[in-house]
């Protein structure tokens, strides 16, 4: 006879707490090297779109697409550099915002009012001449487009970026993490209140489209000069968003903004 041995119900459970705890420890590091692969995807992403705006202004005299207010609607940026991503409507979105905010049925999914628009697409959203309904969750500087005389949505023709030989492209944003294709700002635009807050409201303050918490308290942005990087947020109101924005407005430190200035939920975020 030989005697057989196993676990007792005891050391089965010291192993499970272990497991557990193991779990509990190591669980919150792969989100966090999750969000970093992320991260790393949305900037090369940016990266490619770079080749796209510089080889569409080389492609049309050094001028920029005329802008959502274009007529035909043909010449938005979604529809002007579709040749170059080929309706990619994977490629429009940072892998950190892919639901679409409407599905292909026409069905809402209800972030409206909500933070959880941080995390979704604009779109699908469809326009005259658009080869296909299109998601994303990039939007273009309003004010980077050769927009057609007399058709400027905010601020005067002397504000526009016609294209990107200019002085100090570097400090202009071009193109960046957004909760709408394209958005045009000023440097009194308020935060917004809650992150998300973009999603339901448009205004004139639509610097709120753009200050979103996608990469833990940056986003991710492509500049005039067609470099990428990691942008804070409170760090947005410090560019040259148009010829006339103020970099020293009354968001910024050289302003006189104040820490407890700011809505709560950017209260830890780096100052500018």
């Amino acid at each position: 006879m030989h005697k057989q041995y196993g676990f007792t119900l005891i050391e089965l459970l010291v192993v499970i707490a272990i497991i557990a705890l193991l779990m509990a420890i190591l669980m919150p590091a792969l989100q966090r090297v999750r969000k970093q692969a992320r991260s790393v995807v949305c900037q090369n992403r940016l990266k490619q779109w770079s080749l796209y705006f510089a080889m569409y202004v080389e492609d049309h005299d050094g001028r920029f697409m005329e802008g959502h207010t274009a007529q035909p609607q043909a010449n938005r940026w979604v529809s002007a550099l579709g040749d170059y991503y080929k309706w990619d409507d994977e490629f429009t979105c940072c892998p950190n915002a892919t639901k679409p905010w409407i599905d292909e049925n026409g069905v809402s999914e209800g972030a409206e009012g909500t933070n959880v628009g941080v995390t979704m697409a604009w779109g699908y959203m469809n326009q005259d001449h658009w080869a296909k309904p299109i998601k994303g969750s990039y939007g273009i500087n309003g004010y980077c487009v050769d927009i057609q005389p007399g058709r400027e949505p905010r601020g005067q023709a002397s504000w526009y970026w016609r294209g990107p030989n200019v002085a100090g492209a570097a400090y202009v944003p071009l193109f960046l993490g957004a909760q709408r294709y394209n958005g045009v700002v000023d440097s009194s635009d308020d935060p917004p209140a809650y992150d998300g807050q973009g999603w339901s409201e448009g205004g004139d303050g639509r610097m709120l489209r753009y200050c979103l918490n996608r990469h833990d308290g940056f986003v991710n942005g492509l500049f005039m000069d067609f470099s990428t990087r990691k942008i804070g947020l409170k760090e947005l109101w410090t560019f040259k968003w148009h010829r006339q924005f103020s970099t020293s407005g009354p968001w910024t430190t050289a302003g006189g903004c104040q820490p407890g200035d700011w809505p709560e939920w950017m209260s830890n975020f780096k100052n500018y």
